[in-house]
Order: structure tokens, then C-alpha cells, then sequence
């Protein structure tokens, strides 16, 4: 197969589960079985061939588009859907969510994506099993219910982040805390973002009428869509505890600035008296009491704590201390 074709797989029929070269693609017939056909979007050849499809202009755009956001759209043949998942590709943020779109009929389903999402590689490996869908509705329940069971998986992960900065804030207030927090709530931001529309889309499937859905099929798509309002409330509940967190450690950095501050207020109430003192008898004229006595710097410094010593009663007895 070209460069651009990533799975080729017949799900039905005497040859299911077997990946097709490009001649039986290109002789391949409804009654041969059920087809699907993943490409790369940005492939010259991918383009190429989606282009010979007989597919309406606005399938043809969104199978190609660079930049999708979950939808559905009911067609007289089929369903065009465009969904998210978590990228768990090696060095890569999972918040960052690769798209996939996908255009399903009764005897065909086409998809692409440019970065391969794990989630997909399960879906297929599966059908290469004899062990994945076997109809239209079955491939749709399988990837919804494959990209949810990732999310769960990194949204718990969150959750346990979440919980070991809570932690962190009892004993730690550095910057990389308020840094980790901030980023966290980045995360959930971003996620959001694609669940909530992808949420929706899940539910125009089960509220549109369809000849590729059954009464049985929605209701385990209903079951999936649970699942991802589990996970859009979770990551509420994680933004929510994030923000109070930072709260949190904001009002103990502020509490300990405020330590800080009283206590230096507290030195210079006690040093302002004395200062006032040695200033005034520190003066280079005449008439300085006990200049000529010995025993006057000893007494003058006994003056000075008996000073301090009057000075911390009073504050104690106003409770500043």
C-alpha cells in the first residue's frame, strides 16, 4: 500500500480481519465485506485517493481538513463524525488531542488523522484478531469506547496529581509548586475544551435517527457517554480543587509575608526609642549628662534594657506578641 494508507482491513466476509494490497482495494466490492480504509490526511496519495470517492464535497473537506473540533453529521448514507483522544505518543503532552474524523456507511468506513492514536491501534489489532466489530455500529462503539477508556485512564492520573500537590501545599510554597499548580489547571483547560463538544457529539448519535444504530447499539453508546461526563465532571472538580489550592498556598505566602512584616514592625517599635536616645546623647556639644562621670555608659545601657524590658511588657499586655 501507498505511504498514506495506515490500516486497510476487511471486518466482514470470507477474508475479515486481513489487510488488503492496493489492487484488491481497487477491486474491493460491497459483498466482499465490510471495509476500512485509515489514512494520513496530509498524504499526497491519501488525498488522491479520497478525492475518487464518491463522497459528498462536505465529507471530502472534513476527511482532509487540518483543524476539527467534535461534531456529527447525519448524511442520507451514513455518519460523519470527528472526535479526540489523548496523545500518548512518546514525547508528546497527552493534553494535546489528536483528531481523528471518520465517515461511516452500512459497507464502508473511511478515517484519518496525521499522529496515530493508541486507542486506534487497539481497534485494529483487534479486527486482525477476529476479536473487533463487525459492523458499522460496532466500529463506532469501539473507538468512542476505546478514546473514553484512555481519557479515564489520564484524567485518574490528574486526580493523583492533584491529590500530591494538595500535599505539597502543607509544607512546601516554592515557586515550582505554584508552577506545577498552574500548569495543572492548564491541562484541564485544554481538555475540557474538546470533551465537552465531544460529549455532545456523542449524544446527536443517540438522539438522530440512523439505519446504521439499532435500539441496542445507542444504548451502549449511552453507557460511553456516561463514562465521558464522568470525565468532563472530573476534570471539573479538578480545576475546581486546583484553584482552591492555589488560593490556598497564596493565603499561606501571604500569612508568612505578613509574619515577616509584623515581626520587622515589632524591631523597629523597640529600636525607635533607643535609637532616639543614643541619637540625642550622641551629639558633639556641651552639656552631655555624665560625660565626666564613669559609671554614666554603664548606667546609660542598663537604662537601655530596663527601655526594652517596659517596652515588651506593654506589647504582650496589648497582645501584639
Amino acid at each position: 500500500m501507498h505511504k498514506g494508507f495506515i490500516y486497510c482491513l476487511l471486518l466482514t466476509g470470507p477474508n475479515a480481519g486481513q489487510a488488503l494490497t492496493e489492487e484488491q482495494l481497487a477491486d474491493w466490492k460491497p459483498e466482499d465485506g465490510l471495509l476500512w480504509v485509515h489514512l494520513k490526511y496530509k498524504s499526497t496519495d491519501a488525498r488522491h485517493w479520497i478525492s475518487k470517492q464518491k463522497l459528498e464535497v462536505a465529507e471530502r473537506d472534513t476527511l482532509l481538513a487540518s483543524d476539527t473540533r467534535p461534531r456529527v453529521v447525519h448524511s442520507n448514507n451514513g455518519i460523519l463524525l470527528t472526535l479526540r483522544g489523548v496523545n500518548l505518543n512518546p514525547n508528546s503532552d497527552p493534553e494535546d488531542m489528536v483528531s481523528i474524523r471518520i465517515y461511516i456507511e452500512e459497507h464502508r468506513i473511511i478515517s484519518t488523522c496525521e499522529r496515530q492514536l493508541q486507542s486506534i491501534v487497539e481497534v485494529a489489532e483487534s479486527i486482525k484478531a477476529s476479536k473487533g466489530p463487525f459492523d458499522s455500529a460496532g466500529f463506532i462503539l469501539s473507538v468512542a469506547e476505546h478514546l473514553t477508556q484512555r481519557q479515564v485512564g489520564y484524567i485518574n492520573k490528574l486526580e493523583e496529581l492533584m491529590d500530591e500537590l494538595e500535599e505539597r501545599v502543607v509544607t512546601d510554597t516554592n515557586k515550582s509548586l505554584r508552577m506545577d499548580i498552574a500548569e495543572l489547571r492548564r491541562q484541564t483547560v485544554v481538555l475540557r475544551r474538546y470533551l465537552a463538544p465531544q460529549r455532545e457529539a456523542l449524544g446527536k448519535i443517540l438522539h438522530e435517527n440512523s439505519l446504521l444504530l439499532d435500539h441496542n447499539d445507542k444504548i451502549k453508546l449511552r453507557e460511553t457517554q456516561e463514562n465521558l461526563i464522568r470525565v468532563i465532571e472530573d476534570l471539573d472538580a479538578i480545576r475546581d480543587r486546583a484553584s482552591v489550592t492555589q488560593e490556598e498556598l497564596q493565603s499561606r505566602q501571604a500569612e508568612q509575608l505578613n509574619q515577616r512584616l509584623y515581626f520587622l514592625s515589632l524591631i523597629s517599635a523597640v529600636f525607635l526609642p533607643l535609637g532616639f536616645l543614643t541619637g540625642l546623647l550622641g551629639v558633639n556639644i556641651g552639656g552631655i549628662p555624665g560625660a565626666e562621670t564613669d559609671w554614666a555608659f554603664a548606667a546609660f545601657c542598663a537604662g537601655l534594657l530596663t527601655l526594652i524590658g517596659l517596652q515588651m511588657y506593654v506589647f504582650y499586655r496589648l497582645k501584639w506578641i
